[in-house]
C-alpha cells in the first residue's frame, strides 16, 4: 500500500555528518534519526485507531529530540550530554526505545491491518539521499533494533576512551570498564542479529529494495561482526594480561577475532557506500581487519620464540595457529 520515498537534504544545517569524529575507540555507524510520523490523507487516516496514532506520535517525537542531542554526543565522543536526572542520554534513549517498541510490534501482529498503513521516515547519515520514508511497520522495527544496537556501540565507545585528568594526562581505561564494554558489544551483536534474523525477513523485496543503505544486509552483518571483534579484542587484551589464561584460551580469543573482522570486511567490502560516514565505516573495518591479525602475531609471538627468526614474508598468523595446537599424545603399553 503506497510507495516508499527518498528525498535529497534541503539544507546543509540538516545533514549530520561532521567533517571529524575525533578520537574513537569504536566507530559508531551514523545515527539515523525519525522523523515526524507521516499519516495518510483521509479517508483512510480517519479509520487509523486514534489512541495508536497519538502515541505514536508522541513517542517518536520523544526520542527524535533525545536522537537529536545523541547524534551530537555520537560526533564529539569527548563530549557526553547528561539529562537533568544526571544519566545519559543514551541509555535514557535506550529506554525510550524499549517502551516504544512493543508499541509498533502491535503494528506487525498476524492479522493486522495496520502494518501498511502508516509511512514512517527516518534520517539516515550513511546514504547520500538522507531521508528514506516507507509504509511499513517492519521497517519502524527494523530502525528502532538498529539505533538500539548504535547506541550500545556508543556506549562501549565512551568506556573505551581514555579519561583526561585535570593535569592534562590520559588515564589508563580501567579494567572494570574493558569487562563492562565486553557486555554492550554483546548487546549490539545480539540487536543487530536479531534485525537479520527477525525482521529483515518479514519484509518484501520490494520494501527491502527501497531500505537505505545502512540498513542493508551487509551493513547489518558487518556491524554485528565488528562489534564481536572488538568484544573478543578487549577479551584477548584482558586474557593476556591475566598470569591465570591458558595459553590455548589466548589462542582461541585471536583466531576468533581475526575471523570476526575478516567477515565483517568481506560483507562491507563491496558494497556501494558513498564518501561521507560510509566510507569512513568501510575503513575503519578494513583497518581493524589488518590490525587484528599484526595484533595477534605482536601479543602471541613472545609466547612461541622459536617463530622469531621467520622470514617476513612468511604468514605469521598462520604458523602461529598452527603452532599453538594441543599436540596429540600417545601412549604405549
Amino acid at each position: 500500500m503506497g510507495c516508499f520515498s527518498s528525498k535529497p537534504d534541503d539544507a546543509s544545517a540538516i545533514r549530520r555528518r561532521p567533517a571529524s569524529i575525533g578520537e574513537v575507540a569504536v566507530f559508531v555507524p551514523g545515527l539515523r534519526v525519525p522523523e515526524p510520523l507521516e499519516l495518510p490523507p483521509p479517508p483512510l487516516a480517519d479509520c487509523l485507531p486514534r489512541r495508536l496514532t497519538e502515541r505514536l506520535a508522541v513517542s517518536r517525537t520523544r526520542i527524535a529530540s533525545m536522537a537529536a542531542r545523541e547524534a551530537l554526543a555520537v560526533s564529539r565522543p569527548r563530549w557526553r550530554a547528561i539529562t537533568q536526572h544526571g544519566g545519559s542520554t543514551s541509555a535514557d534513549l535506550v529506554q525510550a526505545l524499549e517502551e516504544y517498541l512493543p508499541v509498533v510490534l502491535g503494528m506487525t501482529k498476524d492479522g493486522s491491518e495496520l502494518e501498511d498503513k502508516i509511512q514512517f521516515a527516518w534520517m539516515n547519515q550513511e546514504d547520500d539521499a538522507e531521508e528514506t520514508a516507507l509504509p511499513s511497520a517492519w521497517y519502524e522495527v527494523l530502525s528502532v533494533v538498529h539505533m538500539m544496537a548504535m547506541l550500545r556501540l556508543s556506549q562501549a565507545n565512551s568506556l573505551l576512551l581514555p579519561k583526561t585528568s585535570l593535569e592534562g594526562y590520559h588515564t589508563k581505561v580501567s579494567e572494570e570498564n574493558k569487562r563492562a564494554s565486553v557486555e554492550v558489544f554483546l548487546k549490539a551483536a545480539g540487536h543487530l542479529e536479531c534485525a537479520m534474523q527477525h525482521v529483515l525477513p518479514r519484509m518484501s523485496p520490494e520494501k527491502r529494495k527501497g531500505l537505505p543503505v545502512d540498513l542493508s544486509e551487509g551493513v547489518l552483518r558487518a556491524t554485528c561482526m565488528q562489534a564481536l571483534g572488538q568484544a573478543i579484542d578487549v577479551q584477548l587484551g584482558l586474557a593476556i594480561d591475566s598470569p591465570k589464561a591458558t595459553l590455548a584460551v589466548k589462542r582461541r580469543l585471536a583466531c576468533e577475532m581475526v575471523k570476526c573482522w575478516q567477515q565483517a570486511h568481506e560483507s562491507i567490502g563491496d558494497l556501494p557506500l558513498l564518501d561521507g560516514w560510509g566510507e569512513k565505516h568501510r575503513l575503519f573495518v578494513k583497518w581493524k581487519h589488518i590490525e587484528a591479525k599484526a595484533r595477534v602475531v605482536h601479543r602471541l609471538l613472545p609466547f612461541f620464540p622459536c617463530l622469531r627468526n621467520l622470514n617476513p614474508d612468511d604468514d605469521l598468523f598462520a604458523k602461529i595457529t598452527l603452532s599453538s595446537r594441543p599436540r596429540r599424545t600417545t601412549t604405549t603399553g
